[in-house]
C-alpha cells in the first residue's frame, strides 16, 4: 500500500467512519494524488527559474497551488496544507 493510500483511509475515516472505499476507487484516488503532486511541483519548479531561485520554498509551492486550484478550492488545499505541517511538527 503506498504512503498516500494510508492517510486517504485515515481521512475517509475520519469523515465517514461507516464507509469503506474499493480498491479501484484507492488506485483512482492514489493516481488522482500523484497527478497533482505532480503538476504542483513543476509549477513549483518553473516559478523557481522564472525567479532565478536555486530553491524551492513554502512560497513557491503555494503560488503553485494557487495557480492550479481555482478560488475556494485553492484557498482550502492551501489552509488544510498549513494545519497538517502544524500537526507534522508538533
Amino acid at each position: 500500500m503506498r504512503v498516500v493510500q494510508s492517510y486517504i483511509l485515515k481521512v475517509l475515516k475520519e469523515i465517514h467512519p461507516d464507509e469503506s472505499i474499493s480498491k479501484k476507487a484507492m488506485d483512482i484516488m492514489d493516481a488522482f494524488s500523484a497527478d497533482m503532486f505532480n503538476r504542483i511541483t513543476l509549477e513549483a519548479a518553473r516559478l523557481c527559474r522564472h525567479t532565478n531561485k536555486q530553491t524551492m520554498t513554502s512560497r513557491e509551492v503555494e503560488t503553485a497551488v494557487r495557480l492550479l486550484l481555482p478560488g475556494e478550492l485553492g484557498k482550502h488545499a492551501l489552509s488544510e496544507g498549513r494545519k497538517a505541517v502544524v500537526q507534522g511538527l508538533s
